[in-house]
């Protein structure tokens, strides 16, 4: 049911004239079509594009960047090295048209950066950003978020959902932070013409067939599969690529390493991949995880049991990615159906 308190409409002609306002008072990320359509920082709203049904990376770069400098150090005669943090977030941030499998991922993420250890450079860029969603009524056959209690017409992880409904944008602000928006920037906003409920339940008929998987006791039935051989099949068909995990909006593994400048340095973090044989590779030379079946083992029990038993959700939204992309057809709903099924218990 639609709020009316928290409703508005768009027209679609006055979009990009909104768009362009964002930009002008926030650090705008939204979707931008080149070679593929990826979120980028835009300057004007000419150059968003919402023809798409998802991007190849999502848009945690603008929480967790692929890469970033933590600090800095150089040699001060007084006390032999001094430090200066790495920049913080220096201006509030819109990312627009983001979709509510990767704004699950976002809520996902926040159980390991604001967990027992608070990591202050996400949660700056967290606090700092508001979440402009766009419902998703045209999913790929690769997608499956509703496996993960996820509505892809859905506003529950976003501060403002549009859904497109013909001529018009339906606008719904779900948190005090989205209602705040609307409110700046009523003039862009019209009041609801009374039809807008009707209109979008008949494009979300369009989503009944999406595939679902029962994963509800998926963490438990993982347990028995860990000294089992059905993961030798899947090792052995891996190449170790690690897109799987650099496309996934839930991976979150980095690096850490220190590089020298000039009379002093910085240290950084850089995405990492369980996937990469370097990854659990030890000074000694012993590595614990000296194959691919190891490092897929990894990946699907961190995703369905460890993360679980961590968080008591599971490290996956059902967005598709990996399934789309990898080059051997590595495909994660089968292995789930194989896990839920007991299949993968009689390799």
């Amino acid at each position: 049911m639609v709020d009316q308190t928290k409703s508005r409409i768009i027209e679609k002609n006055r979009l990009t004239e909104l768009l362009d306002k964002l930009a002008q008072d926030y650090h705008l990320i939204a979707p931008v079509r080149d070679n593929n359509v990826s979120f980028r920082r835009v300057e004007s709203g000419s150059e968003v594009t919402l023809d798409y049904i998802n991007t190849v990376l999502s848009p945690k770069n603008a929480f967790f960047p692929q890469t970033e400098t933590l600090f800095r150090f150089s040699r001060d005669d007084s006390r032999g090295f001094r430090t200066e943090p790495g920049a913080e977030a220096d201006r509030e941030q819109v990312i627009f048209g983001i979709r509510p499998c990767d704004a699950r991922s976002l809520r996902l993420m926040d159980m390991v950066f604001n967990g027992q250890y608070k990591d202050s450079y996400y949660l700056d860029r967290r606090e700092k950003t508001t979440l402009i969603g766009l419902a998703c009524f045209d999913p790929a056959e690769t997608c499956f978020c509703p496996t993960f209690g996820i509505d892809p017409a859905s506003g529950e992880d976003v501060d403002i959902l549009l859904s497109d409904i013909g001529d018009r944008y339906l606008v719904e602000a779900s948190t005090e932070k989205g209602a705040a928006l609307l409110d700046r920037f009523a003039e862009f906003f019209a009041e609801l013409r009374g039809d807008e409920e009707q209109l979008r339940e008949a494009r979300k008929a369009g989503l009944a067939g999406m595939k679902k998987l029962d994963v509800s006791a998926i963490a438990d039935k993982m347990a028995p599969l860990y000294e089992g051989d059905y993961w030798d099949s899947i090792g052995m068909k891996c190449l170790g690529c690690g897109i799987c995990t650099y496309l996934c909006p839930t991976c979150h593994c980095f690096d850490i390493a220190d590089v020298s400048l000039d009379e002093g340095g910085e240290r950084f973090r850089c995405w990492d991949s369980c996937m990469f044989p370097e990854f659990t590779l030890m000074a000694s030379g012993e590595n614990p995880r000296p194959n691919r079946k190891a490092r897929v083992q990894q990946r699907f029990f961190h995703k369905f049991k460890y993360f679980h038993d961590r968080n008591g959700e599971l490290a996956c939204v059902g967005c598709g990615r990996c399934l789309r992309y990898c080059p051997v057809n590595i495909d994660i709903t089968q292995i789930i159906e194989d896990v839920t099924s007991g299949k993968a218990g009689n390799e």
